[in-house]
């Protein structure tokens, strides 16, 4: 990203860097879901777990992995109203369904179509943590 007229190279502080390498290390969650969440290259993510200062230990990641007791997020259902123009149709065909969700830390995940229910639980448990 940098390099690119008009933009500045970024600047990462010890502690950023010690949380994004912390996130890599939640199950179901790779490097480069982490580096698309920054809008970071995999390569910088991978260069800091391989410094001492920054990669988490594995001993402590698996510990607090199996002592965090599952925990529930709150949920709010809203219905949209329609826009303007806008006529409900009766489709033979089932619209594609979306879910959108936003977390406390300012993410916001909208999911079209089929999921699998474990994997995004395990995203937003290292999204929320």
């Amino acid at each position: 990203m940098a390099g690119k007229k008009g933009q500045k190279k970024r600047f990462w502080s010890d502690d950023e860097k010690v949380s994004i390498c912390l996130q890599t290390c939640a199950p179901g969650v790779s490097v480069a879901q982490v580096a698309r969440r920054y809008a970071m290259n995999t390569n910088l993510i991978h260069k800091w777990l391989h410094d001492p200062r920054y990669a988490p230990d594995p001993d402590a990641v698996e510990e607090q992995v199996a002592e965090e007791p599952p925990c529930f997020l709150p949920v709010e259902i809203v219905d949209r109203p329609q826009t303007k123009g806008t006529v409900p149709t009766t489709d033979a065909k089932p619209a594609q369904s979306a879910i959108e969700i936003d977390i406390a830390g300012g993410h916001q995940l909208r999911i079209v179509g089929s999921y699998d229910p474990e994997a995004l639980a395990r995203l937003i448990r290292g999204l929320s943590a």
